[in-house]
């Protein structure tokens, strides 16, 4: 399988996609990265959860379709379409998809790591 060409400068990316099939199974796909910023588009079936983790750069979670439950600071949030969520840099969180979900996750990267 060939790796996926990330999206350069002024290219268009298409988020969300129409195929059927593509809510049935787990994936994130890096659409962008520079050593800045990275975009990961997460597809999540219902059911489907991300246990506790951390990143360590600011994080932004905006769902795209479906309803995902984020655990984090202590409570629990929600996330229905066009509903982001932000994070600053090492907050623990968790991911738990209501409904068959997409969700666009934007990294800004920590400085340490550049």
């Amino acid at each position: 399988m060939m790796a996926l060409e990330h999206a350069s400068s002024g290219q268009v990316i298409e988020v969300l996609r129409r195929d059927d099939d593509e809510l049935s199974q787990f994936s994130a796909i890096a659409l962008a990265k520079t050593d800045e910023l990275e975009l990961i588009r997460m597809c999540m079936p219902k059911g489907k959860t991300m246990p506790e983790h951390h990143v360590f750069g600011e994080i932004t979670l905006l769902c795209l379709q479906g309803q995902v439950a984020v655990t984090a600071h202590g409570g629990e949030q929600v996330l229905g379409p066009g509903q982001m969520l932000y994070l600053r840099g090492g907050q623990a969180h968790a991911l738990a998809a209501r409904e068959d979900s997409v969700v666009l996750l934007t990294i800004l990267m920590a400085k340490a790591w550049r």
